[in-house]
């Protein structure tokens, strides 16, 4: 029995241009013992904006569907009004700022297109692909997920080495033995850059219905790589660097995070704060701490591959300095067991798969999330997984905060904020707060946390006690100290 995927219906192209904002991003495989004092120079990163900034790659993307939600993401859209009145008319997002810098603009990186076919008899197959040079090896096992003969229509996000990748999947019943009843195709592109991937999602779906329907029909195709293709540094690692340095601060400054539009009007942080609910308070904990995050689901993916971007987002950064010195937080979006190589070089990551094999597989994770369900195999991170008070507390204000939200779009028809950016910016400014505290109290001439000090991060000096000296491992804070009793006054 074929379920339908919980999201929208596919949607007939229409290339929508928008401005980008970007967001910042990107530890030792057991880091599961209680932590030390640690001898690592201090320093900071953010997790990833989305674009490959160097050896680190970007940042990541999650967004769960709530079927009930009915109302068009067009119809949303006209609600508001026009949102992408400050975009060029080429299509190319843009990092709008004051500060004198001028204007960075993320180009179309198309490195790839391509089809992907089920085979009664080989399986999952490469029809089809541009460039025909490319290494395009297991792409095939990307492009359709396991499991996915159980849904008519499903987008998947996706590595494949230094690129990102979209692919967007059908399943169309036919009268044919050969076929078995079912025809199932994807039809998928790569780039450097996940953050511009969304524009071609109604593209790529129009595409795999031509394509379940006129089978061996590549000219659209080819016309859509012949102008969108990128042309790649001569450089033999092939990673394209899509957001120079002078343009860093203005991504910060701008809402910190990349725009990934989606196809449901719900939006991605609203369904996985409703999602998770006060559990996204210890996965922001596990994100922070730069931790291997691996989420399980079966299909739809795309669904899950959004789940994958919250939980980078919980983990940005934007004082300057802080955790150069740590792993990237590295989105890998959909894996299967031909990426388990990758995965065992990968020391903080946060993955989403189908393929129940991979809770055995304990050595590539430190966190395992099925359903609602948060669970570690690391006997020093199992306490983390207990909300502290000021976890709730904090769950309490983001609820208010968005209910507040809510109640302003519906009575004053405010349609500039938005739930994406009250989530991206509570959690940015709560971590914010943490180092900003750090820094301080690390240049104090008593270099030590006190629970005054603690409390001013925002923490719980007794139930947040391990979480903090976990931090203060993983960023380097070798010189703090924490009063033995951190818990008393």
């Amino acid at each position: 029995m074929v379920e339908r995927s919980d999201r929208a219906p596919l949607l007939d192209w229409e290339e929508v241009p928008s401005a980008e904002k970007p967001h910042p991003g990107g530890e030792e495989k057991d880091r599961d013992s209680s932590p030390s004092n640690s001898n690592r120079a201090q320093g900071s990163t953010a997790p990833g904006i989305g674009w490959s900034t160097g050896p680190g790659g970007p940042g990541s993307t999650s967004v769960s569907i709530d079927p009930d939600t009915t109302t068009a993401p067009a119809d949303r859209d006209a609600q508001c009004g026009d949102k992408d009145d400050h975009t060029t008319d080429t299509g190319q997002g843009e990092v709008p700022h004051d500060n004198g810098m001028g204007r960075w603009e993320e180009k179309d990186q198309i490195v790839s297109v391509f089809v992907v076919a089920f085979n009664t008899r080989s399986g999952n197959m490469l029809e089809w692909c541009l460039p025909q040079d490319m290494d395009l090896d297991g792409v095939e096992f990307k492009a359709i997920a396991s499991g996915s003969h159980r849904v008519t229509t499903d987008f998947i996000y996706f590595r494949k080495g230094g690129y990102f990748g979209l692919a967007c999947f059908a399943n169309m019943a036919v009268e044919s033995a050969v076929e078995r009843g079912a025809r199932m195709k994807s039809v998928g592109i790569l780039s450097p850059s996940y953050t511009l991937l969304y524009r071609y999602m109604g593209f790529l779906e129009h595409q795999v219905r031509l394509q379940l329907q006129s089978p061996g029909h590549y000219s659209p195709l080819e016309a859509f790589y012949e102008d969108k293709r990128a042309v790649l540094p001569p450089r033999g690692d092939n990673v394209v660097t899509a957001c120079p340095a002078s343009a860093w601060g203005a991504a910060l400054n701008h809402s910190m995070h990349p725009e990934m539009k989606i196809t449901h009007p719900a939006g991605c942080m609203s369904q996985f704060i409703r999602f998770f609910g006060e559990q996204i308070m210890v996965l922001w904990k596990l994100a922070l701490l730069r931790r291997r995050i691996l989420i399980f689901s079966p299909p739809p993916v795309g669904v899950v591959c959004y789940r994958v971007y919250c939980c980078c987002c919980l983990a940005n950064v934007s004082i300057p300095g802080v955790g150069m010195a740590v792993p990237e937080f590295r989105p890998f979006f959909y894996v299967n067991v031909a990426d388990i190589s990758a995965l065992e070089n990968e020391l903080a990551y946060v993955a989403c798969t189908t393929e129940k094999i991979f809770e055995e597989k304990k050595d590539l994770y430190d966190v395992y999330v099925d359903n609602q369900n948060v669970k570690t195999c690391r006997e020093g991170l199992k306490p983390l997984l207990r909300l502290s008070a000021a976890d709730r507390d904090k769950y309490r204000k983001l609820t208010e905060q968005r209910q507040m939200l809510l109640y302003s779009q519906e009575e004053n028809g405010d349609c500039v904020s938005s739930e994406e950016d009250l989530f991206i910016l509570f959690f940015l400014e709560q971590n914010n707060r943490i180092f900003q505290t750090l820094s301080e109290v690390a240049g104090s001439p008593e270099p030590t946390l006190t629970p005054e000090s603690v409390r001013a991060m925002g923490l719980d000096p007794h139930g947040d006690r391990l979480f903090l000296l976990h931090l203060l491992e993983t960023y380097g804070y070798d010189t703090l100290l924490v009063t033995d009793h951190p818990c008393c006054s």
